[in-house]
């Protein structure tokens, strides 16, 4: 599961997620990308798990890129608990995700495979999503 190694403060804030991505919302690696459609947060667990679909459905052929990484760690507090007595503790660790951001990209596959891979990993993720290539980034 992926987590950062350290943290400068274990316990954040919320936060809000407003507006579009300015970074990392173009295919920069691969040939085919995942692009959110909507903002939101995805656990370390849904990256990963997106990332076995991908890699189960083109038999461990091509290259992936995972082009997010969940540095915000989300607590909880214990079930059954009083309201005080500060924060909990942090549980998971999250990515925060603005609308437009590439989530996966790959190449070495053909664009039938690739499609149908990032559609599979779509379905474990908690966003809507649509597939992009990178011929859309060159015409520009």
């Amino acid at each position: 599961m992926l987590a950062p190694k350290r943290v400068k403060y274990r316990k954040l804030q919320k936060g809000r997620i407003k507006g579009a991505a300015h970074k990392g919302n173009k295919v920069d690696f691969g040939e085919y990308g995942l692009q959110a459609l909507e903002s939101g947060r995805i656990t370390a667990r849904q990256i990963e798990s997106a990332r076995i679909a991908i890699t189960r459905h083109v038999k461990r052929g091509g290259k992936i890129w995972i082009r997010v990484f969940p540095h915000k760690s989300i607590t909880k507090k214990p079930a059954e608990t009083r309201m005080g007595k500060g924060k909990g503790s942090p549980e998971e660790w999250v990515a925060v995700v603005k609308r437009g951001t590439i989530l996966y990209e790959m190449e070495g596959v053909s664009e039938d495979v690739a499609r149908e891979a990032l559609r599979l990993a779509s379905h474990k993720l908690p966003l809507s999503t649509k597939v992009l290539s990178r011929e859309i980034f060159d015409e520009n």
